[in-house]
């Protein structure tokens, strides 16, 4: 991390004319390794933070000027704006989601008393679904919550996050993407119950093996993908149920119970996609105590039962994410991989036996090259801690 200090804090003083004064910060992005389209389904997830994220150099003004600046945008240059100029769903660059958080924060009391110039650099490959924007989201509520002295905690910081995704950026996500960043533990993921926001850290220990995430170079915008379609479609097929089992979301079915009431769902599509909310779930539930009992080939089973049903009933792989899958089943020393994060592109995840990891990157890349026509990118990738000042 000293290496990628120094780095931004010279950027920052060439771009900004003056790095004095100010702080450096880290926020982690974040891989879900089981429970996917859980979240906003009243479900259980399974992310944990990693050691790749977004870096922050901040500094407050003595007027109420925003200047930003971003490594990953240089040719944008910096972004002037001002505390003045919030406009919910009318940012069209990388600055809306530092600015949501900024509004979000003065939504619920907490005004900035000046504004601030604020430089950063992610090493999260963008677009790739493994939660740049609620990295840059929590990083900056850690950056306000240190420079402004706003009294928060970290579960405060997933929940603004969340607040200013929703309704600055209107984009309808779950709690997961913040939550996974602002809580994360080092070498733990966080087994969180959506519907309550009730977690435990469980040690993800792999004796042997690691982790490992295949980047589609596919890229997504959620706000522009099906997910708000897919979330509309469960909220409806909720409803149905409703009106024959009391429940408040789909996270509180198990198997034999929405077997047993599904066809109150109107419609086949709908029914398909209800069935992907509790069958995860139930997998998410089975894995984390495969997990704990330290049984990795059964949470590996799970992974890939958990893409077959991503592909099959909510259909949000495409050809792109089902190759990396299909091909890691492929390789031997693979003990699970599935897609992760909302789908339509991004990257998969694979827990790979240390032995078969290079084996893995050559074989699913080449495979992947001749059938998509363009190279995949590997992160053999570790499980890092939350927030931080540097």
């Amino acid at each position: 991390m000293s290496e990628i200090k120094a780095k931004v804090l010279a950027k920052f003083q060439e771009v900004f004319g003056t790095a004095e004064g100010t702080k450096v910060y880290f926020a982690p992005g974040r891989v879900n390794l089981i429970g996917e389209h859980t979240d906003y389904n009243g479900g259980h997830v399974f992310p944990c933070a990693l050691t790749i994220g977004t870096y922050g150099v901040a500094k407050k003004r003595t007027d109420g000027k925003l200047r930003f600046f971003s490594m990953n945008f240089e040719r944008l240059g910096i972004v002037e704006s001002s505390l003045d100029e919030f406009t919910p769903g009318g940012d069209k660059n990388w600055t809306a989601y530092p600015k949501g958080v900024m509004w979000a924060f003065e939504q619920k009391g907490m005004k900035m008393d000046c504004g601030l110039e604020l430089l950063l650099f992610g090493n999260i490959p963008n677009g790739s679904g493994l939660s740049s924007s609620a990295s840059v989201e929590v990083l900056t509520g850690a950056i306000l919550r240190d420079l402004y002295g706003f009294e928060v905690s970290n579960q405060d910081l997933a929940l603004i996050g969340q607040f200013s995704e929703n309704k600055y950026n209107l984009v309808n996500c779950g709690i997961m993407d913040q939550f996974a960043i602002a809580m994360g533990k080092k070498d733990c993921a966080i087994f969180l119950d959506t519907s309550n926001l009730k977690y435990e850290y469980a040690p993800v220990v792999l004796k042997g093996a690691k982790i490992v995430i295949s980047c589609s170079n596919k890229k997504r915008g959620l706000g522009d993908s099906k997910y708000n379609e897919r979330r509309s479609e469960c909220e409806t097929a909720l409803a149905e149920l409703q009106k024959v089992v009391d429940i408040k979301s789909l996270g509180e079915l198990d198997e034999a119970t929405f077997e047993k009431y599904q066809d109150a769902i109107q419609d086949e599509v709908r029914r398909k996609r209800a069935k992907h909310a509790v069958y995860e779930n139930q997998r998410t539930l089975k894995a984390v105590a495969a997990l704990k009992a330290g049984n990795l080939e059964e949470f590996g089973k799970l992974m890939n039962a958990s893409h077959v049903s991503l592909r099959d009933d909510y259909e949000v792989t495409g050809i792109e994410l089902d190759t990396l899958a299909e091909e890691a089943w492929k390789v031997p020393g693979v003990i699970g991989s599935r897609m992760t994060g909302a789908g339509f592109g991004g990257c998969s995840v694979s827990i790979v036996k240390d032995e078969a990891v290079d084996r893995f990157i050559q074989s699913v890349g080449e495979a992947y090259q001749k059938k998509i026509g363009y190279a995949a990118d590997f992160y053999v990738v570790e499980i890092g801690d939350g927030p931080v000042i540097l």
